[in-house]
């Protein structure tokens, strides 16, 4: 009996870690030119809340990707931001967005990019510089997750969520 509920308990061990069949490679030029859309939010342990809905523009001219994002937040507040991103090879880009600080490098395996920046919260004041460590996950229903957490001084401050979707 021992044996039997060692072997079912290595069995549902070994379940929790399969994960769902992979979409395809993803290409950021392939899912972002073009419009497209998501949904957002930002929380973070000082209890700051945000939600946020996101309308991109991609444009790719062979070599950059120019992603345009206006965003507008649950409080009224819009932002426009325009990421540019180099492709280095496959699966690898240099990234630069006009509040990151230097360039971020993206690179992807399967279905999955991951990437990190440093920004300023507060840039007109350059204040409260933070780090974002992004990772987006090609899903299989062509949909985006952007799942990020936030450190400062290395230790975690927020948490972020985006789903993008073609339009």
């Amino acid at each position: 009996m021992n044996t039997i509920c060692v072997f079912l308990t290595v069995i549902a061990m070994n379940l929790a870690f399969v994960t769902p069949a992979a979409a395809e490679t993803f290409s950021l030029e392939r899912f972002f030119t073009g419009r497209s859309s998501a949904e957002g939010s930002f929380r973070s342990i000082t209890g700051v809340k945000k939600t946020f809905q996101v309308q991109l523009l991609g444009k790719w001219d062979g070599r950059t990707l120019t992603l345009r994002e206006d965003f507008t937040f649950d409080d009224g507040a819009r932002d426009r931001k325009t990421w540019r991103f180099v492709k280095d090879g496959p699966g690898r880009y240099r990234g630069t967005r006009e509040d990151v600080i230097g360039e971020t490098e993206v690179r992807i395996e399967d279905n999955v990019a991951r990437f990190s920046y440093l920004l300023f919260l507060d840039p007109k004041n350059r204040r409260n510089k933070v780090r974002f460590h992004d990772t987006m996950t090609l899903n299989t229903d062509r949909r985006v997750l952007n799942t990020a957490y936030v450190t400062k001084f290395g230790l975690p401050v927020a948490w972020t969520r985006v789903e993008f979707r073609r339009r």
